[in-house]
């Protein structure tokens, strides 16, 4: 939610003053959580918390787990999924539609209401997914005559996981319905980048307009890089069964044979497939895991790193989402190795920068190639030229949202 976040803490600059509502912590349950960020949220910024009801806080009751370990779907579970978690998916799939946060929108509607009351707005804006938050602005706009804008970080119905969830033919054809509604009826649709743009502008005659996810300098500024030994390619955030590198693994092992002392860091969640995959090839030892870690100490793990590795998911339409994770890989400076469609717009994106390059998932060779050449004593990495990132600046995009936002509210 680092998007939604930056546009709090941002758009008040350009004239733009939020009132956030969200939900209480104890009414929810996510796989990962970073209070440390809430100190981002100007002091002048309204935030509304509200209860909600949530199938996964009861799954996690039921199955005697902590909140964070939800259903996996969506997200990289520690454990492979057994019975009683394939059943869960199918519930959600069919049950929980269009996803199983829906039982905040009731909750959230209450609370629009009553900051409407109780204040003058001139402007709506959700963000999903969850998509069923885009409900809540539809609501609004119907009733109160608020003008209403649906910021998609994913796309709805070919967001990575999707076809993992086990839909009835009548579930998948109600929320492609729901889908076409919210794109429909939003007075201004906005996305990440121009390949789910092209996506949402195929359901309806709505036009797309596109912010790009980002980096935020300052998150960067004094930042004490957290470094370790040998010649360290470290990962941050989920590594999900789509995104396994398992052809890495034997270009690993041919640079660790030739006396290099590679070592592989992963930090956040990763899926139970890859561990799997790790422990086959015989590659244990090269490897260190560090669980979910805040925002900050995940940059410093960015910033010490030898080498920085991206996986784009291995799923139709993958190859048009940028996530704010390759900005902040860029605006680090280090070197990265991107695995994934070489024609993606994270390929594009790396090759323009110069920071490194992106290999098609079938390519060890050019994996091995290129960590044997930044691990060379001789190696000099250029870093990204500062003025190729300006328009990615967290700052930057806060003013076209707010540029947006003037247009509706005109």
């Amino acid at each position: 939610m680092q998007r939604s976040l930056k546009f709090v803490r941002y758009l008040p600059d350009h004239g733009w003053m939020p009132t956030v509502i969200s939900v209480k912590p104890e009414s929810a349950a996510w796989p990962a959580v970073d209070p440390s960020m809430l100190v981002e949220i100007p002091e002048a910024v309204k935030v509304v918390r509200t209860p909600s009801r949530d199938p996964y806080a009861a799954y996690a009751r039921f199955k005697g787990r902590a909140k964070a370990d939800t259903v996996g779907v969506g997200f990289a579970d520690a454990q492979a999924p057994g019975a009683f978690e394939h059943l869960a998916r199918f519930v959600r799939a069919n049950l929980f539609l269009p996803d199983a946060r829906r039982g905040w929108v009731r909750f959230a509607k209450k609370a629009v209401r009553e900051c409407l009351e109780n204040q003058s707005y001139d402007a709506v804006v959700t963000s999903g997914p969850p998509h069923s938050t885009h409900f809540v602005g539809r609501w609004a706009q119907r009733e109160f005559g608020i003008p209403w804008l649906a910021d998609f970080r994913d796309p709805w119905t070919e967001v990575s996981y999707y076809d993992q969830l086990p839909f009835l033919p009548w579930s998948r054809w109600l929320d492609r319905r729901w889908e076409r509604g919210v794109l429909s009826e939003a007075r201004s649709v906005v996305t990440v980048s121009e390949a789910v743009a092209a996506l949402l502008r195929e359901k309806s005659s709505r036009a797309v307009s596109v912010i790009p996810n980002g980096f935020d300098p300052e998150d960067l500024a004094g930042i004490e890089p957290r470094r370790g030994e040998g010649f360290r390619l470290v990962h941050t955030g989920t590594l999900a069964e789509s995104q396994n590198p398992e052809m890495l693994w034997p270009a690993v092992r041919t640079l660790r044979d030739q006396g290099l002392d590679l070592r592989i860091h992963c930090v956040g969640r990763v899926d139970a497939s890859v561990r799997e995959s790790i422990r086959q090839a015989g590659l244990e030892e090269a490897f260190e895991f560090t669980p979910y870690v805040p925002h900050r100490e995940a940059l410093r793990y960015m910033a010490g790193a030898d080498c920085l590795l991206m996986c784009v998911p291995r799923t139709r339409e993958s190859a048009g989402i940028l996530t704010g994770k390759v900005f902040e890989y860029l605006a680090s400076g280090r070197p990265v190795l991107g695995i994934g469609p070489p024609d993606s717009d994270p390929a594009r994106l790396i090759a323009q920068s110069g920071a490194g390059i992106m290999v098609a998932y079938t390519d060890p060779d050019a994996m091995r190639a290129f960590l044997h050449t930044k691990s060379a004593a001789e190696s000099d990495h250029a870093r990204p030229d500062p003025s190729y990132l300006e328009p990615y600046t967290r700052q930057s995009q806060a003013g076209t949202l707010a540029g947006e936002l003037n247009r509706i509210a005109e």
